[in-house]
């Protein structure tokens, strides 16, 4: 302060000079005068700056802060529609659920299970370590609750190097029915190819162990089944074929041709023969195309390389939506059925089918009360099971015993060739009766059976295989539709041998049942067999022959073979031509033709003397 009074009497005293030093006293004035500190008022307006500054940034931070966790609630509590599509295919492992209660969590229950479960690992890993056993590791590194370490034992002992111990991991699996909901789910997303199809051949098995076939991919536009089932048919090969498969392919694309014109307006004619059916009428001719072409791809199907191809165009795909859009009509599904097992003959196929969905439709078809629809899916499960499998199963041979996987030693076959236009279950049911048709029990098999063999005879006889054959006979419908001679007594007998060599028939002790036409072909089979040295093992184990109203024609069964013990059932109709065979017991029956091979009940004289006809001949080889 004293400093600026000394200035200002400088400035004062010396007034009279000259205004530069005026200007230079005003100059030290302001020079001075910056060392006063400001105003109150710049002050008060520099701390209200930066409140709000802060305060902003506060509110700001605040705000967003909210914003995200209301975002963050709003996506927890919204529905996500693609979890629910994952949920209805089963597309991820299902996990148990855990509680979020920390006190339940880390109690002292808890934390006792928890040492508990440790110390039981501790001890089966050491064990398994002792004993080199293939899971060894599970245990030392994975902490699980206790009902799951058997779930996960199990896959991974299914997945051994040692088959006698895969084997029996699928044995335990399809006894287990006390696990929750996602331990079959983890088993049906863990297993490998043949732990799946061991399920699906394992009689008690829970069918949570398969997951729902993927989605199908969606049809072409302006497209429809019956178009793509042609296109697929086209796009197979239609040269080097068999005549009979040329023209059945022929007419079926001809009849799809004419359908689809119907489709786009006019009328169409059934197989060229002048009856035109209105465009109303069209679901009759489109089922109708859609058998004729899956009949030709049943043929298409027993050649290797045509499999490759339905494969590669989607044939997998398309049968199976087929399939599920014709629940109702058994014969469609039927022929869909025999086309994969067809293609499961062929190995390198395998993973394919089981990826495309195939093996839990299958499973489920094998839990059929419907004796063909479930023969149909074993015997493409048994094709594809090479596990417990060496046989394979061609189209036309079906298993009617064993059906699943089993313990029971199998000592011998028993082989049910038809007749004339006979079939492969339908010849051996049961005697129909109006009292059967009226009351409707089809289902009930202690009262009536649509195939006797399967039902009573396998139960009677539990350690025989049990195979009915089909074959085209000359009044069948592929017949009639075939201009092409070819279907001769001694073309079927080496067809049918070739497939039932290729079944394992002869390597086992074997009878043969036989009814009309049946038996002059199971005769035509052993002369044939009789002059191939490969063929000798059926020969020599062939045991009897069951004829049920077979024409012999008075030709002596001794030319065949002088080891076979015969056993002839002739009809009305045969029974002045059966005379004099000089061999085998001879027992007429008051029944005509077609019934005579389809006993009334269980204990008929029909099927108690088969039953023992079999039980004395095999009663060597069913006793080692």
């Amino acid at each position: 302060m004293s400093s600026i009074l000394s200035a200002f009497h400088f400035c004062r005293a010396f007034s009279h000079q000259r205004m530069s030093l005026a200007a230079y006293c005003v100059l030290c004035w302001r020079r001075i005068g910056t060392l006063i500190p400001p105003p109150k008022t710049t002050t008060y307006w520099r701390d209200i700056r930066n409140i709000i500054k802060f305060t902003g940034s506060l509110i700001l931070g605040g705000s967003l802060f909210l914003t995200y966790e209301v975002l963050a609630l709003k996506k927890s509590l919204t529905l996500d529609t693609q979890v629910v599509e994952r949920e209805k295919m089963k597309s991820y492992i299902y996990v148990n659920t855990v509680s979020l209660d920390k006190r339940e969590n880390y109690g002292i229950t808890y934390q006792a299970r928890k040492e508990l479960h440790k110390a039981v690992r501790k001890v089966l890993a050491t064990s398994a370590k002792i004993l080199r056993d293939p899971f060894a590791d599970t245990f030392s590194t994975v902490d699980v609750e206790d009902h799951e370490c058997a779930t996960w034992l199990l896959l991974r002992k299914s997945q051994s190097g040692d088959r006698a111990a895969r084997l029996q991991a699928v044995q335990e699996m399809s006894e287990t029915h006390h696990w929750h909901d996602y331990q079959y789910r983890i088993i049906a997303q863990a297993c490998d190819l043949r732990t799946l199809i061991g399920l699906a051949r394992s009689k008690e098995s829970d069918l949570r162990f398969f997951l729902p076939p993927p989605p199908l991919p969606s049809l072409k536009e302006d497209s429809s089944i019956e178009e793509e089932l042609r296109q697929l048919l086209a796009s197979l090969p239609q040269t080097e074929l068999d005549a009979c498969i040329q023209y059945f392919t022929s007419l079926a694309l001809s009849e799809s041709s004419q359908s689809l014109a119907a489709q786009k307006g006019g009328l169409w004619c059934f197989g060229g023969n002048g009856l035109p059916y209105a465009e109303s009428f069209g679901e009759v001719p489109s089922a109708t195309v859609e058998m004729f072409c899956l009949e030709a791809l049943v043929k298409h199907s027993e050649i290797s390389t045509h499999c490759d191809k339905i494969e590669a165009n989607g044939g997998l795909q398309l049968l199976q939506r087929l399939y599920q859009l014709h629940k109702d009509c058994p014969k469609i599904q039927r022929n869909i059925m025999r086309i994969i097992g067809n293609m499961a003959l062929n190995e390198h196929l395998h993973s394919t089918i089981v990826r495309s969905g195939w093996v839990s439709i299958l499973a489920e078809a094998m839990k059929s009360h419907r004796i063909m629809e479930a023969s149909h899916a074993a015997r493409t499960l048994a094709n594809l099971d090479r596990e417990t499998m060496q046989e394979k199963y061609q189209d036309g041979v079906y298993v009617l015993h064993p059906q699943y996987r089993t313990s029971q030693p199998i000592k011998a076959d028993v082989l049910f060739i038809h007749g004339l236009m006979g079939a492969a279950f339908k010849t051996w049911r049961q005697q129909d009766s109006e009292q059967v048709l009226t009351e409707k029990i089809l289902e009930d098999e202690a009262r009536y059976t649509t195939c006797w063999p399967k039902t009573w005879l396998a139960r009677d006889c539990p350690a025989l295989r049990i195979i009915s054959v089909e074959y085209d006979t000359s009044l069948s419908d592929w017949r009639t539709r075939c201009p092409v001679e070819r279907k001769s007594i001694a073309f079927r007998s080496n067809e049918l041998l070739r497939k039932l060599r290729a079944a394992g028939v002869g390597d086992r002790p074997v009878i043969w049942v036989s009814h009309s036409m049946g038996g002059l072909l199971v005769k035509k089979m052993l002369l044939e067999a009789s002059k191939k040295p490969e063929m000798s093992t059926l020969i020599n184990n062939t045991r009897g022959i069951i004829f049920y109203s077979v024409p012999h024609h008075g030709s002596h069964l001794a030319e065949y073979s002088v080891n076979i013990r015969y056993l002839l059932f002739p009809s009305l109709e045969v029974k002045e031509l059966s005379k004099d065979l000089g061999i085998g017991d001879l027992i007429p029956v008051d029944v005509d033709h077609l019934n005579i091979c389809k006993p009334k009940k269980k204990d008929a004289f029909l099927y108690q003397r088969t039953l023992q006809f079999i039980c004395e001949t095999l009663a060597k080889d069913l006793e080692n």
